[in-house]
């Protein structure tokens, strides 16, 4: 039966369309539906109604920025509109781009700036930074108005918000092409594409919001902000989970893909149109007994193109939405529509503390310093469908990482490592005459010696904060070369 057919970016590497067999000959549209919980084998205590928002609560400060700050660096591809394309985009054709950066440069416009956090996405071909004054500074890709400035021109070079020059932000997310800005009083601001609903904003009628517009949320001050490619997710400072945007493979978490009839013949997703509670987290046996899972705080959130994972308050981490290759850790390439509890982390001394998501695949660094990845990241190869860990880095003091689109950077003891297969677009930042590519970890040796401050990890490029306090620091950033866009 055919479906409502939406408009897919090219950069998309997850699945576009149900029903067609995927690379591993998985037919994703029969063997890789989820089975919808059943509300009788919930407790009735733990079934909350999920379109009630929680009581209005007064403005203050719950968003602390980091406290340290410093210059951002950028590696990877600046022509924004060919990356993860073989064309280019048609509001695009007369626009030259710019080239792939194959090592770490320093941008010109943000050069004396104080940054504290940069932020990108696995499927996004835009940016966000954000100053120790709150200020937001952002620019790529802009179709349809992610960068905020009131049109859908692309921006080159890092570009203040200055509609948004009152208000102080702390962090941000960004989606195929919408973004999600964090305050510090923990209200959240959205801009760009919203045709499936995924700006919160209460209303898909307006498909493309080219300013940021305050979602429509009343409950407790969010403390965290996440994206996929067409839906988005929001963490309250009780510990409570939001979502909202297309539901198509569950990764909202409300028991449901949104499917529904159009037309006698015509399939279609009824998109969440404003933050709506996620309310049962579960356990599932190998025989497919499902058991609620109780006491559930969640801490934090990460978002690939159609799947969510989460850990709560007691280190334990839930995935849901497109199973394909493996990304969901279940060792089965079924959807699920609920948070489901990955077993493997929920074992002493193997508690999951810090998490990331690429478009199809995550890394979960657990309570005893090792670092796990599962999913697929090349498009050829078996995927690895359960948690392993990443052999390469056993013994290292991994600190800080981040996902692309394939590519994964961690910060590492004093040193960068990064890896991804090709095609790639300079985002691994090994430098000219380099490799452009590697399917094994590699140290990005043009940043030795800097102190990393923030990672954030793009479809095809990606940002660092680095120190600049010392003599020391700025001597090593001072040989770098400086971009500029034309």
């Amino acid at each position: 039966m055919p479906r409502v057919k939406r408009k897919v970016d090219d950069v998309d590497n997850g699945p576009t369309k149900k029903g067609k067999a995927n690379k591993n000959g998985d037919k994703e549209a029969d063997q890789n539906s989820g089975d919808c919980i059943l509300i009788q084998d919930v407790p009735p205590e733990l079934l909350i109604n999920s379109e009630a928002q929680p009581e209005v609560v007064a403005k203050k400060v719950v968003n602390f920025a980091p406290t340290n700050h410093g210059q951002v660096l950028f590696t990877g591809g600046t022509n924004w509109d060919l990356i993860g394309r073989k064309v280019t985009a048609k509001t695009s054709l007369k626009v030259g781009g710019g080239p792939n950066l194959l090592g770490p440069h320093r941008l010109s416009t943000i050069e004396d700036l104080e940054v504290h956090t940069v932020i990108s996405g696995c499927v996004a071909c835009h940016s966000v930074a954000i100053t120790n004054n709150g200020a937001a500074y952002t620019w790529g890709r802009n179709e349809k108005g992610q960068v905020g400035n009131g049109t859908i021109k692309r921006v080159d070079e890092p570009t203040l918000l200055s509609s948004m020059e009152s208000v102080k932000f702390v962090s941000a997310a960004c989606g195929r092409n919408h973004t999600l800005l964090l305050t510090d009083t923990g209200e959240v601001y959205a801009m760009g594409d919203n045709k499936n609903g995924q700006l919160g904003i209460g209303s898909n009628s307006v498909e493309t919001v080219l300013t940021p517009k305050k979602i429509d949320y009343s409950g407790h001050p969010i403390a965290k902000v996440a994206c996929g490619a067409e839906f988005s997710m929001i963490l309250d400072v009780k510990g409570n989970l939001y979502s909202f945007g297309l539901p198509e493979y569950g990764q909202l978490g409300h028991n449901t893909n949104g499917e529904y009839f159009v037309t006698a013949s015509r399939m279609g997703f009824a998109s969440e149109l404003r933050p709506r509670r996620v309310v049962i987290f579960i356990e599932k046996s190998r025989d497919g007994h499902v058991t609620p899972v109780k006491d559930v705080t969640i801490t934090d959130v990460a978002c690939g193109a159609n799947h969510t994972i989460a850990i709560d308050a007691k280190k334990r981490l839930y995935s849901w939405g497109f199973g394909g290759y493996g990304r969901l850790g279940h060792s089965s390439p079924k959807d699920e529509m609920v948070p489901r509890l990955l077993s493997f982390f929920d074992r002493a001394k193997m508690g999951a503390v810090k998490i990331a998501a690429g478009t199809a695949f995550n890394l979960c660094l657990n309570e005893l310093g090792c670092l796990y990845q599962w999913g697929q990241t090349k498009s050829a190869g078996e995927a690895i469908m359960y948690p392993k860990p990443v052999n390469d880095l056993a013994g290292w003091m991994v600190k800080k990482f981040s996902c692309g689109s394939r590519s994964m950077i961690v910060h590492a003891d004093d040193s960068i490592i990064s890896w991804a297969p090709s095609p790639t677009y300079g985002e691994l930042g090994y430098g000219e005459h380099k490799p452009k590519s590697s399917t094994m970890p590699l140290e990005a040796k043009p940043l030795t010696g800097l102190k990393i401050l923030d990672i954030a990890a793009g479809f095809g490029h990606t940002l660092f904060v680095v120190s600049k306090e010392t003599d020391e620091d700025k001597e090593l950033l001072e040989k770098l070369p400086v971009f500029k866009s034309t």
